[in-house]
């Protein structure tokens, strides 16, 4: 089976659009990254990425620094898991999907976590049209970290009947809200418009809540009716759960600080068996695809 991640001349040469002749004058001399095994050159994929990063030019007075180690955006109860099992050392910052891709095109995380929605149609590409569409973020790869259950959550035993968002307006039931620019709040947004429902007629509990987990805590005690989580902290919590519907839930960094120690022991410890084993445990998650690269700008 042919190693994608070490390349041969030729190949080397069509990944850096230059002829192969110059990939050999190079390597001949020393000035790119390559190994040569049993007579024949091979070029690691990822140093080759890193020794064009370290070309690049910038602007007089601009800093390339490495941002600090810190894992911005949304939130999930297995890749907070997987932070921690990894050994990768990655603080978090869980302030929603927009704040968390703010915060990585300023250098001011690391990676970002993130699930977009679209008001209609098709949003299975949200996540890479979101960072597209983020200034600053040029440098940028999207990999998948899962796909991911969204539902609707209620109390315990669900004793208002509450199976969908139309029964929730009808009964007056107070929804707890997540805040602006978080992708559960986006989603929220996206299925009341397909339901021909107005925000405004929606009776809210009143505060906004940070994360899945504060949500979900504030209907434990009763302090609002409904909200949506994903199943895995629904099930954690003990509250009734409706299923919705599947989103991507995706990585995202900057091509430049991938090879940093914190990420590459997160994106080591994925493939895990453990992690797998996690995953099937708390439900709701397919990882079919994790670790892929969804996008490279």
């Amino acid at each position: 089976m042919h190693d994608d991640s070490y390349l041969t001349t030729e190949e080397a040469g069509e990944y850096l659009r230059i002829k192969a002749r110059k990939v050999y004058e190079l390597a001949a001399e020393g000035a790119i990254p390559c190994s040569k095994v049993t007579g024949k050159w091979l070029f690691p994929r990822a140093a080759l990425d890193r020794w064009i990063a370290s070309g690049l030019s910038s602007p007089e007075g601009f800093s390339d620094a490495t941002p600090p180690a810190i894992m911005g955006g949304s939130t999930d109860p297995l890749l907070e898991w997987a932070v921690r099992q990894s050994g990768s050392g990655l603080a978090s910052l869980p302030e929603g999907s927009e704040s968390g891709l703010r915060r990585l095109a300023r250098d001011e995380v690391a990676i970002a976590a993130i699930h977009m929605h679209r008001d209609s149609g098709d949003d299975s590409a949200a996540n890479i049209d979101a960072v597209r569409a983020m200034p600053g973020l040029h440098d940028s790869v999207v990999i998948a970290f899962c796909k991911r259950e969204q539902g609707l959550v209620t109390a315990p035993g669900n004793p208002l009947g509450i199976n969908s968002l139309a029964d929730a307006v009808a009964r007056g039931a107070r929804a707890m809200f997540r805040q602006q620019g978080a992708g559960a709040q986006l989603l929220l947004h996206r299925l009341l418009a397909a339901d021909g429902i107005e925000p405004e007629q929606v009776a809210t509990a009143g505060g906004v809540a940070a994360t899945g987990q504060d949500l979900a805590l504030a209907i434990r005690a009763g302090a609002a009716d409904w909200g949506i989580v994903t199943r895995a902290v629904a099930e954690t919590h003990g509250l009734g759960y409706t299923p919705i519907t599947w989103e991507h839930f995706d990585l995202v960094v900057r091509r430049r600080t991938y090879f940093e120690p914190g990420i590459q022991a997160l994106m080591r410890f994925l493939p895990s068996a453990g992690f797998r084993e996690r995953s099937a445990a708390l439900g709701g998650y397919d990882i079919t695809d994790i670790g892929a690269v969804r996008h490279n700008s």
